[in-house]
C-alpha cells in the first residue's frame, strides 16, 4: 500500500509541476511580441486668437559687448523701444507658425517671452554666437480659459552668424530678424501639432532655420530674396 501512495504522490506532484508552467511561453516572450505601448495622439488645433507679453521687468542691453548683460538683446532693427520690437517679432512668427492650421479643436495662443538675446554688432561681425530665445507658452479653451497645455518653458536657441557668414547671409536677405522670425514660427508650430510638443536639439541649440512654406517664400519675396536655409 506504501509503494501505491508513493506512485500517486509522484503523479500528483508532476500534474502541479506541468500547472505551473503554463504561463512560461509568456512570461519569456521576446518584447517585440508583446502589445505596443499606444502613444498620445498628436493635437488638432485652429488658433482662433493669441497674445503675447514682453514684460518691462526684462531689462534691454545696448552695450556692444561680446556677452552683455540683460536680457534683452536686439540689434536687428534700428534703435528704438526693443521690447516692442521683440513683442513684433513673436507675434509675426505665431501668425506665420499658428495662423495656417484649421484642426478641430479652437485655441488660444498665449506667448510671455523670459530672454531674447541676440547678437550684438561686435559679435556678429566677428565670432558669431547663439541666439537665447526663451519665453512660456500656454495653450487654453477661448471659451471656459481651461488650459490644454503649458505653461511651458520653451528654450528656442538658433545658431548666429558671425563674420563674413554673417555679411554673406545678408546680402541674401536672411538677416537676424528673418531667421529668428522663421525659426520661433517652427517652434510654435511644433509645439501645436506633434503630440510631445517642441522638443529642441540635443545640442542645446538649432543649428539650421527651415523657414515655413508657403509663407515663408512669401515672406521673403516681399524682399526680393528667395528663402535659403541658413
Amino acid at each position: 500500500m506504501s509503494y501505491v501512495r508513493v506512485i500517486a504522490a509522484m503523479v500528483l506532484g508532476l500534474g502541479v509541476s506541468a500547472c505551473a508552467s503554463v504561463d512560461t511561453p509568456t512570461r519569456n516572450a521576446p518584447y517585440n511580441a508583446l502589445p505596443a505601448a499606444i502613444s498620445a495622439p498628436a493635437p488638432s488645433y485652429e488658433m482662433v486668437g493669441f497674445e503675447v507679453s514682453v514684460p518691462r521687468t526684462l531689462r534691454a542691453s545696448e552695450a556692444n559687448m561680446f556677452y552683455p548683460g540683460g536680457d534683452i538683446v536686439w540689434r536687428g532693427e534700428g534703435y528704438g523701444d526693443r521690447h516692442q520690437q521683440v513683442k513684433a517679432i513673436l507675434e509675426e512668427s505665431v501668425r506665420l507658425g499658428a495662423g495656417p492650421l484649421n484642426g478641430t479643436t479652437p485655441v488660444e495662443v498665449k506667448i510671455e517671452v523670459q530672454r531674447f538675446h541676440a547678437l550684438t554688432e561686435k559679435t556678429r561681425y566677428t565670432v558669431g554666437g547663439i541666439h537665447s530665445l526663451a519665453f512660456t507658452m500656454t495653450i487654453t479653451d477661448p471659451q471656459s480659459g481651461v488650459v490644454l497645455r503649458g505653461p511651458k518653458p520653451i528654450h528656442a536657441n538658433l545658431v548666429g552668424y558671425g563674420g563674413q557668414k554673417a555679411v554673406a547671409a545678408e546680402a541674401r536677405g536672411l538677416t537676424q530678424k528673418y531667421r529668428i522670425t522663421q525659426h520661433l514660427a517652427r517652434v510654435i508650430r511644433e509645439e501645436l501639432t506633434k503630440a510631445e510638443g517642441f522638443v529642441g536639439p540635443a545640442r542645446g541649440a538649432t543649428q539650421t532655420v527651415r523657414p515655413l512654406e508657403p509663407i515663408g517664400k512669401q515672406l521673403a519675396a516681399q524682399d526680393g530674396v528667395v528663402p535659403q536655409q541658413g
